[in-house]
């Protein structure tokens, strides 16, 4: 399940584009540049926040779900406006470094 995906996302909190449960994946991300990205672990006040990062516009940024997702993970971002988001997701394995598609 290797994609290339547009989501339109609206500015102000955060908002997830995959959702996983059960499974490893990993995902690229390069614009919009001030965004954050993060992966958000389990559920409510439960619920942890990890490899948190902010964009640049220029360089991959990397999101990876692994061995915590039993409960569940999902890949969040935070934009600063109104906008659409990019990013290429492989539902499969966890070790690549850079995308097999460059957007």
């Amino acid at each position: 399940m290797s994609k290339i995906r547009q989501r339109f996302i609206k500015k102000g909190k955060w908002r997830t584009v995959e959702f996983f449960f059960n499974a490893n994946g990993v995902a690229f991300f390069r614009a919009p540049s001030g965004a954050s990205i993060k992966i958000r672990y389990g559920v409510g006040w439960f619920g942890k926040d990890r490899q948190k990062q902010k964009l640049d516009g220029e360089t991959y940024k990397k999101l990876q779900v692994g061995a915590w997702s039993l409960t569940r993970a999902r890949m969040q971002i935070k934009v600063k406006k109104d906008t659409h988001v990019t990013y290429y997701v492989n539902g499969g394995g966890v070790a690549q470094n850079f995308p097999e598609i460059k957007f």
